[in-house]
């Protein structure tokens, strides 16, 4: 398997004119701990995670230095943290040197990344540009589901029913499935992500028990909690 066949592809992202409270907001309300920043070609340009956002003059949670460690400090760093605890835009507090991944690269290599760079989630670029995001939630579904299948065991054939699934939802109004969130093993064909009601979750699985090849369905799914009336 790769990243393009388990990331998500509706990333959640901000601009770099976003503010720090919009962002604290989304992460918040999302259940997300981190978010992508892109440019109006979304082109990526940095990453803000809770981590960014954890030494913040508003919350008194600002960095204090002893009076020797300011001593030692020079004022590069001391100015770079003035900006990162009080500047208001994802501009100021985002990280630049962002780690970033292709469609192709392997899952190993994302796990052995992730790990290396003690991060949680890694973008995925093509030509700059973003087209996905790869979390360690990723990666658990894809062990979940049977993990990825050395050449030559029927991963050649899992990837034809895949494709033809999704190129099925693809055309549907009611389907909203992400690429990540399907992951086919053995001709077992993993479904993920979150639903709106109990139709779509069985029309789900009739499109992929309509797939040739296909031998078995399993739905891991959640129920979108309904909003209580206004």
């Amino acid at each position: 398997m790769r990243a393009a066949d388990i990331m998500t592809v509706n990333v959640v992202t901000v601009d770099p004119e976003t503010s720090v409270q919009e962002i604290a907001t989304l992460l918040s309300e999302r259940g997300i701990s981190g978010v992508p920043v892109v440019d109006k070609d979304r082109r990526l340009v940095g990453m803000i995670s809770e981590g960014d956002l954890m030494r913040r003059v508003e919350t008194g949670t600002e960095l204090r230095r002893s009076w020797w460690l300011e001593m030692l400090s020079t004022n590069t760093e001391l100015a770079s943290e003035y900006v990162k605890t009080r500047g208001r835009r994802a501009r100021h507090v985002m990280t630049r040197d962002v780690v970033s991944i292709a469609e192709a690269t392997p899952l190993a290599e994302i796990a052995d990344l992730l790990e290396r760079h003690r991060i949680k989630r890694v973008p995925v670029v093509s030509n700059g540009v973003l087209v996905g995001i790869v979390s360690r939630a990723n990666l658990v579904r894809a062990l979940a589901s049977g993990g990825s299948q050395p050449a030559g065991s029927g991963a050649d054939r899992d990837d034809v029913i895949r494709d033809k699934l999704l190129a099925e939802l693809k055309r549907q109004k009611w389907a909203e499935a992400s690429p990540g969130n399907v992951i086919v093993t053995d001709g077992v064909v993993h479904l993920w992500g979150t639903i709106l009601s109990e139709q779509e979750r069985q029309a789900l699985r009739v499109a992929a028990e309509n797939i040739a090849g296909v031998r078995a369905v399993t739905d891991h799914t959640t129920r979108t909690p309904a909003l209580p009336p206004i």
